[in-house]
């Protein structure tokens, strides 16, 4: 993807409330508040079109962005999108200054690779999790997880201990123990498995 999806201009707005998100709105902008790095928070009016643009790439949520703020860069992850329940069009959105000496906190795509080698016995593959909370320097931070199936076996479930994270990134969830291993994909049976074996069960009976 283009660096320049992940380049936003924005502008400091004075005008707050709900009257001034209104009126910004209908001049096709986005409010936004950008908050962090022990700064007093700002808010900003970014253009919507551009922000539609980049919000549909998966990257857009887990990349470092920069903010050009009525020209002055600021280098920021996203927190929260609101957008309209039923209209093509973003309401709100909160940043948070990255800080390169600062970890940062945050969830990124988990990505399945090779899930037609795992289902060749006919078994399915479930996904439990579609992204990971991670904590890592801005710099270590990567654009989403990659989990190889391709070596499951029927009945298998891999958890989170068991992904190979990239260099720097610590999972949120595996950090406060072993009971929050939790799981990430599972290799079900094939269908009629299970029956045909609880079948076979009753007639042994």
């Amino acid at each position: 993807m283009s660096e320049a999806i992940y380049t936003l201009e924005a502008t400091v707005r004075s005008d707050k409330g709900t009257g001034a998100s209104r009126r910004l709105r209908h001049n096709n902008q986005v409010p936004a508040v950008l908050y962090g790095a022990e700064k007093e928070a700002q808010s900003l009016a970014l253009f919507h079109n551009k922000v539609w643009q980049a919000q549909e790439h998966e990257g857009f949520y887990s990349h470092i962005l920069t903010l050009v703020i009525d020209g002055a860069e600021q280098e920021v992850i996203l927190k929260d999108v609101q957008r309209h329940p039923y209209k093509n069009q973003i309401l709100h959105m909160d940043f948070q200054r990255v800080d390169a000496n600062h970890k940062v906190h945050t969830n990124v795509p988990v990505h399945f690779i090779n899930e037609d080698a795992a289902t060749k016995t006919g078994g399915t593959v479930t996904h439990t999790m579609t992204e990971l909370e991670i904590t890592c320097l801005p710099k270590d931070l990567p654009e989403f997880i990659e989990v190889d199936v391709a070596n499951m076996t029927v009945g298998q479930t891999l958890h989170i201990s068991e992904i190979t994270l990239p260099a720097g990134v610590t999972s949120v969830e595996l950090a406060k123990g072993e009971s929050h291993d939790l799981a990430v994909v599972t290799l079900h049976a094939p269908k009629g498995a299970a029956s045909e074996e609880a079948s076979e069960e009753a007639d042994a009976e």
